[in-house]
């Protein structure tokens, strides 16, 4: 029997991670941004072109979001005050789930913190542990820890494969089904295949729940999403969540979808209940920013022309890309410390591309994660591809070189 005198210690335990980490070039730093203009940052003291933030539409620094956020801000405070159910849900908070629900199509939408939140009230007031939760292997973090946090029983399909999904529902026939997936999948790039799981949801009687969180914005007609994309509505997907931080440029998350799923959320889903609201201000930052996106099409229109200006010029200097048609465009690296050469050759060039490794991705899948904005001009786009070419070429040895320079589709 152990005695309580024999138990390690949190200081072992700690040392004994980071030293592992440290083995395997997997620790982590973070960077402190002192000035953000448009697409370019001052970090460490040095100007360096961001292609590794989520800003896709260019609308975090938008003149008419900041001078919603500070026009709010000056009449109603910095803070959400208390929790929605308590006095801290505002008219802002109103107005825009109602802009969300009539620009996603949907009856209702409700505000969240942030994407992770959302996702863990969605899971956990669904589910209990005679239910079960499938999903794709590679959806986000969130989507798993929610799944595991409602006690359910979890069971993931090879990513993309809709017969993988329809398997692992009938391993259990009875109880509540949610088959849950990633609308644009964050390290990858690709689109889920909405269309073949809506008709396995319908099949099995399970609950089409998709996080799109990159979809929204970028994606489909009128920037809809994933979801619109696939031409599907809240018959076959009952509920989405959509990010307020990433094409929208501000903070928080909104769950979208059919009424009475979003009421059974605002009063049982303690993500929900437990936590201050969001800041009226950033809400009507995000107000702003929703209308924008609605509006003005040609930043899309320019962001899909750079993704494929990047994309032809990559493959004709042999990077290895994914098959991803969205403004995330992995590089591949295979080796870790491959990944944080490349990125270390990159900001000594001027750009700033994020090393991703295992355990965010599968060993030996690490890469550079290259995201574009409609910030970023053609000008631009070329320099960074020169600039992987260069490093890329200076870091692997000849043979390496050799190998690489075959292209992935």
């Amino acid at each position: 029997m152990t005695r309580p005198g024999d138990r390690p210690g949190w200081q072992a335990r700690v040392a004994a991670a980071r030293a592992e980490r440290e083995a395997l070039s997997r620790t982590r730093v973070r960077r402190s941004v002192s000035h953000r203009d448009g697409a370019r940052c001052r970090v460490d003291g040095h100007s360096l072109l961001n292609f590794c933030g989520n800003d896709y539409l260019g609308l975090s620094q938008h003149f008419a979001v900041v001078n919603a956020l500070q026009d709010a801000a000056s009449r109603e405070g910095a803070g959400g005050v208390a929790s929605h159910l308590v006095c801290g849900h505002h008219e802002m908070h109103d107005a825009l789930e109602r802009e969300l629900a009539d620009w996603l199509e949907a009856p209702a939408a409700l505000l969240f913190g942030s994407g992770f939140l959302a996702n863990l009230a969605v899971l956990q007031s669904l589910l209990d542990e005679e239910s079960i939760c499938v999903q794709d292997r590679l959806n986000h973090a969130s989507l798993i820890d929610a799944a595991r946090l409602s006690g359910c029983r979890l069971r993931r399909y090879p990513h993309g494969d809709p017969e993988g999904a329809i398997r692992q529902l009938r391993s259990l026939p009875d109880g509540m089904a949610v088959l849950a997936t990633d609308g644009v999948f964050s390290m990858d790039g690709d689109l889920a295949p909405l269309r073949q799981l809506a008709l396995v949801a319908k099949v099995q009687k399970a609950l089409l729940y998709v996080d799109d969180a990159h979809g929204v914005g970028v994606v489909g007609p009128e920037g809809r999403g994933s979801v619109a994309e696939a031409r599907l509505g809240v018959q076959e997907v009952p509920l989405q969540l959509a990010t307020l931080g990433k094409a929208l440029g501000g903070y928080g998350a909104a769950v979208v979808g059919d009424a009475d799923l979003i009421g059974h959320l605002a009063e049982t889903a303690r993500p929900y209940l437990y936590t201050t609201a969001l800041p009226p201000a950033q809400a009507a930052a995000t107000l702003a920013a929703v209308k924008l996106a609605r509006s003005e099409h040609w930043r899309r229109e320019k962001l899909h022309e750079l993704v494929a200006r990047f994309r032809d010029r990559a493959l004709r200097v042999g990077l290895q890309l994914m098959d991803s048609d969205t403004p995330i465009q992995p590089v591949m690296c295979g080796a870790d410390a491959h990944a944080l050469s490349m990125s270390q050759a990159l900001e000594q060039a001027g750009y700033w591309v994020a090393p991703i490794r295992p355990p965010t991705v599968s060993e030996g899948r690490a890469r550079l994660r290259v995201t574009l904005s409609a910030l970023h001009g053609p000008g631009d786009v070329d320099g960074l591809v020169d600039a992987l070419a260069y490093a890329r070429d200076r870091i692997a040895g000849p043979r390496e070189t050799a190998r690489v320079a075959q292209p992935v589709e």
